[in-house]
């Protein structure tokens, strides 16, 4: 090549690289139904692959200082790349202590007004009486006079809802006799194939402690009120995935109907699995929406499959939050896996504040995490966001949906995922191209599932 002809090649390099990335992002915005990075990747291909293209037209020595300038940024971006930018404080600990699913929103909704236990219960918690009943004044999940109502997205969802119900009593039951003779690894590996086999996406085990088991029944089986009785010594934790384009439709039903649906998949997958573990000898139980007796997205964590985030759930490495979680616990001999800190996530979180910028009823907290019942984390506030539900009739979604995490699990933001692990700049500069590309309040898509 002649040395003459050098910074012609070169910023023809520079402009095919710079055409050949943005048209790939524009096709998988495209693919993915995103008009807003479709329309400004667009805008960027052509702008900078034209502005390259147009310093053919200059001097030499315009053409080598366009030259020196690109490689001076991609120079300093990999510098940027390796140094501890963003190092974060981890907070290994369990909660001091354990929580009375009385006192949570979902249980504390299903009080009947006028009951006994609504009557204990106020006495008890005075506190919380005038919001609660604010929120019972509202229309209500899948209310016809919701705000955002629609009868065929109800009618499928409500139809989701039926089967988790049913479901609710196939939670446990006896065991077979004599338990499978096998080691505790055999029995790992075969759990967990099995857990996949029946549909889920990820699979992990953690040791139960005290910090993962409600204290006292709120809901589904059992009395009410009773202190919660499990001896068993593992969780295994998996994952179902929600779907992206109606997770995206978020607040709208779309998101409440496929919402539902994963709850099903986990209760259906949980069920199976428990009853295949009793099958083998073991005391097994199913915990599923609705009839828990643990945490499950502590349990989740501790598992191994991803940290607990800004929004209160669990933010996994492929899925960000669009996952929803089920929960076995046991007392089949299996191996633990080890909690994986992973500080990159929660430094992105810190940074981020996408969901609390876009939460419709504000109850996502904005700022550093703070120590609650003994552990540093984000508090969200469950009663305003529980109430907001009861106002449009849908389960709202919208931290779910903005979430960067929450785009689709393909290669290009597979690769976005890795520099976000690898480097604090890179979070950094994604976040910015994130809120550029997608928006920093991007508008929930239109759709409906119904044509």
């Amino acid at each position: 090549m002649n040395i003459d002809n050098l910074s012609v090649w070169l910023l023809g390099v520079f402009a095919a690289v710079v055409l050949i990335s943005g048209l790939t992002f524009v096709f998988l915005s495209y693919a993915e139904k995103e008009k807003i990075a479709l329309r400004r990747g667009l805008l960027v291909t052509v702008v900078g692959s034209g502005l390259i293209l147009s310093a053919l037209a200059l001097e030499k020595s315009g053409q080598w200082i366009l030259i020196a300038l690109i490689t001076g940024i991609l120079l300093a971006g990999g510098i940027l790349f390796v140094l501890p930018i963003g190092k974060i404080e981890m907070d290994l600990g369990q909660p001091a202590h354990q929580v009375d699913e009385r006192q949570i929103i979902f249980a504390r909704a299903l009080l009947e007004l006028g009951s006994a236990n609504y009557q204990r219960y106020y006495n008890e918690h005075p506190e919380h009486k005038i919001p609660d009943d604010l929120a019972r004044s509202q229309p209500g999940l899948l209310n016809p006079e919701a705000k955002h109502s629609d009868p065929l997205h109800s009618a499928a969802t409500a139809g989701s809802f039926t089967l988790t119900e049913a479901l609710r009593e196939a939670v446990d039951g006896p065991h077979a006799g004599e338990p499978y003779p096998s080691s505790p690894e055999h029995l790992t590996r075969a759990v967990k194939k099995l857990a996949c086999f029946y549909g889920a996406l990820n699979c992990g085990i953690a040791s139960l402690t005290p910090s993962h088991i409600y204290s006292h029944i709120g809901r589904g089986t059992g009395t009410y009120g009773d202190p919660v009785d499990l001896d068993h010594r593992f969780g295994i934790a998996f994952t179902v995935e929600m779907n992206p384009e109606m997770t995206a439709a978020a607040p709208l039903p779309p998101i409440t109907m496929e919402s539902a649906r994963q709850y099903v998949e986990a209760a259906r997958v949980a069920v199976q699995l428990a009853a295949a573990i009793r099958e083998l000898g073991y005391p097994a139980r199913a915990h599923i929406d609705g009839n828990y007796r643990v945490i499950a997205p502590l349990v989740a964590r501790d598992a191994g499959l991803g940290e607990i985030g800004r929004m209160g759930l669990l933010m996994t490495p492929r899925q960000g939050p669009r996952v929803r979680v089920g929960v076995v616990t046991t007392s089949m001999p299996l191996i633990p896996d080890s909690y994986k800190p992973e500080p990159s996530a929660l430094d992105f979180c810190r940074i981020c504040e996408k969901c609390a910028h876009n939460c419709p009823s504000q109850s996502i907290p904005y700022g550093d995490r703070e120590i609650n019942n003994g552990v540093l984390r984000w508090t969200i506030k469950a009663e305003s966001c529980y109430h907001y539900w009861t106002i449009i009739g849908t389960d709202c979604g919208r931290c779910m949906a903005v979430c960067p995490f929450s785009h689709p699990d393909n290669w290009a933001h597979g690769l976005v995922r890795w520099g976000i692990r690898k480097s604090g700049a890179f979070r950094r500069a994604a976040l910015f191209l994130d809120d550029f590309f997608y928006g920093k309040k991007p508008p929930a898509r239109n759709s409906s599932f119904f044509p």
